[in-house]
């Protein structure tokens, strides 16, 4: 069914805009006319997957056109409000299907809520992906920039099971702690940057506009500078003429950086190092293992087979380390072997997790092993922020500490001599 964006004006004279599905023009006026609504402007909207077959009929995009269409597409990706919107339809989906209510209706539902033009534009052409016969799965793999590779085939296991509405709530529960988890990491690596931050902006206020004003009184006196007196003004003037050149050697090496960590080598040997770091290398050890068994757990126990849950597990590990880990894991498990025996032999999970995911597979319970593992490395998470948190702070003021008693003794020094000398 077509999707028509209108500007109208609503009873009271008021302007509104919005976007309603209807066979034909004529049909959409007329349902916006039953709300009183005095439609002024209405023009089709192509969806996605029309804009995408007619760009395959056209050959496709070349050179700098294409690079443009790309990065225009990556700039409009979703903004951190519409996956919190699309976390919580989940659940509202998973709910509704649960009660009974057909697709369909559920998808009117949430369309008829939603508070972003783009997340309804979405649902609508997902709804009419369906009623043309598609299946919610590929219908939602139209959309991979909301719905991950994960997200899609643990629907697509529901829909072969007969259980979307159980897949659903899971993948809710999956989500919001996934969310809990990386609010938890962000926190625990904000403080200590902001910290940094605040140290750098005073330090740079003090040698830019203060040190210089003091030391160039000084100078007046026409005596000889003591050492750190004249490593601090050739410090400030450093900073006051070429502080630029800082600012573009940060802006290189982050590129540089950046540019690195794309390579496959570049990467792994970042990670690699990361892991080694004390304290921040624990946490991000113990995120990435939470990540981990989460993810495979809710994948195993939405009915996705072990194969396909270690390759999607691979790619949301969010570490190379373990995401090569894990498809040795998986290699050596379509080799015939079970699970807890190559992850020990990887020597990247800590040995309690080998054990435990042992201990699973004889039992039969590995998926509600993995869940205990991943409950168990959330509150070890939480200890490490808080470690992170106590550690850092102290250590930030001491160093501030001592730049800021270096500049203060820079310039008493030579105070103090003049004193000495009368």
């Amino acid at each position: 069914m077509p999707i028509f964006e209108y500007k109208a004006y609503a009873p009271g004279g008021s302007t509104k805009t919005g976007v309603i599905d209807a066979d034909t023009p004529r049909a959409a006026r007329q349902k916006l006319r039953r709300d009183n609504i005095l439609v002024s402007e209405l023009k089709p909207l192509k969806s996605r997957r029309g804009s995408d077959k007619n760009k395959a009929a056209r050959g496709g995009g070349s050179g700098w056109l294409s690079k443009l269409q790309k990065l225009r597409q990556t700039s409009s990706g979703p903004s951190s409000r519409d996956l919190e919107v699309v976390a919580a339809v989940t659940r509202q989906m998973g709910t509704l299907l649960g009660a009974g209510i057909p697709m369909a209706e559920a998808l009117n539902a949430i369309i008829d809520q939603a508070d972003s033009r783009r997340i309804e534009m979405m649902f609508r052409d997902i709804r009419e992906r369906i009623t043309q016969g598609s299946s919610f799965g590929d219908a939602l793999a139209d959309y991979p920039q909301f719905f991950s590779e994960l997200y899609v085939n643990m629907v697509k296991a529901g829909e072969a099971t007969g259980q979307v509405d159980v897949v659903l709530r899971r993948l809710a529960d999956f989500l919001q702690r996934q969310r809990a988890l990386q609010r938890k990491v962000v926190s625990a690596m904000t403080y200590p940057l902001l910290m940094v931050g605040i140290g750098l902006l005073v330090v740079a206020i003090l040698m830019t506009m203060v040190v210089p004003k003091i030391t160039d009184m000084l100078q007046d006196t026409g005596q000889a500078m003591p050492g750190p007196t004249q490593l601090l003004i050739t410090l400030s003037e450093l900073f006051k003429n070429w502080w630029w050149a800082g600012l573009l050697g940060i802006a290189a090496m982050s590129y540089v950086f950046e540019r690195i960590y794309r390579t496959s080598r570049g990467r792994l040997v970042i990670d690699r190092t990361s892991l080694k770091f004390p304290i921040i290398g624990e946490l991000l050890r113990k995120s990435a293992v939470a990540r981990f068994t989460r993810t495979l757990s809710t994948l195993l126990s939405s009915g996705v087979a072990a194969v396909k849950s270690l390759e999607i597990t691979e790619k949301v590990v969010g570490n190379r380390v373990l995401g090569d880990a894990t498809a040795h894991i998986r290699t050596r498990i379509m080799e015939g072997t079970d699970i807890a025996t190559p992850l020990k032999q990887t020597g990247v999970f800590p040995a309690v997790v080998g054990y435990m995911v042992s201990i699973g597979e004889q039992s039969g319970e590995l998926e509600q092993m993995l869940d205990r593992i991943a409950d168990a490395y959330d509150e070890e998470i939480e200890v490490v922020t808080e470690r992170v948190t106590t550690i850092l702070e102290p250590i930030m003021i001491v160093l501030l500490a001592i730049v800021v008693g270096f500049i203060v003794w820079a310039i008493v020094l030579p105070i103090l001599q003049v004193g000495s000398i009368q």
